[in-house]
């Protein structure tokens, strides 16, 4: 995005800090690139406002576009953040990776939490799959609904033992280290044997052939 530099009209003798606009006039797109950049090194508001010397709510508002950041501000932004003044003005693109942690993640919980999962997902990151961690409580049990028709699950097993059933079919039992692969398009069960909670990691993607094109 080409990236001119405006100032407003001086009033006696001030000269009003510079602020970033582009061509058309508007402000300067650079929230998108600020919050991408931002998460990309697991940094929360607070944790980037300690950093730079800009105020959490300030960090905020320009994530937002509710407010037009100052030349100064952007460099002490793009310093704390480790990157070129440029990287925050330039065109967003889509980023190589995007940090999730633990603490902020999207949980959903089922029967009093004896089922949970734990989406690994972004916002404004596109995915060809679902990705979860998922843990089933000793001697819990839970059905889990079709998924859209054409669509498999991966899941591997991490700790504990797991049986995994689908519909009427007799339930295929694994221990951690095992994996399993079945149609989600039809009711499936998750029952844990054991003792310890099972951990197990679930991939829900379009079915593919060997050669990773997509099963009509």
């Amino acid at each position: 995005m080409a990236t001119n530099l405006t100032d407003k009209p001086v009033d006696k003798g001030k000269v009003p800090p510079r602020t970033l606009r582009p061509a058309g006039g508007g402000p300067a797109d650079v929230g998108a690139n600020l919050r991408q950049r931002r998460l990309a090194q697991g940094l929360s508001l607070e944790a980037l406002a300690g950093l730079s010397g800009v105020s959490r709510a300030m960090l905020g508002q320009i994530e937002t576009g509710k407010s037009t950041p100052t030349v100064t501000l952007i460099w002490k932004v793009a310093t704390a953040l480790g990157v070129p003044v440029s990287a925050l003005i330039e065109k967003p693109r889509s980023s190589a990776f995007v940090v999730l942690p633990r603490a902020n993640a999207r949980v959903i919980a089922a029967s009093g939490g004896g089922f949970t999962l734990r989406a690994f997902a972004a916002s404004g990151i596109e995915q060809r799959a679902e990705f979860y961690e998922m843990r089933v409580a000793s001697g819990h049990r839970e059905t889990i609904s079709p998924y859209p028709p054409g669509l498999r699950a991966t899941l591997a097993l991490a700790a504990g033992t797991l049986e995994v059933g689908l519909e009427a079919q007799p339930a295929a039992r694994i221990e951690a280290g095992d994996a399993i692969l079945f149609e989600a398009d039809v009711a499936h069960t998750y029952c844990n044997p054991g003792v310890l909670t099972a951990i197990a990691y679930l991939v829900i993607a379009p079915a593919r052939n060997g050669n990773g094109a997509l099963l009509p």
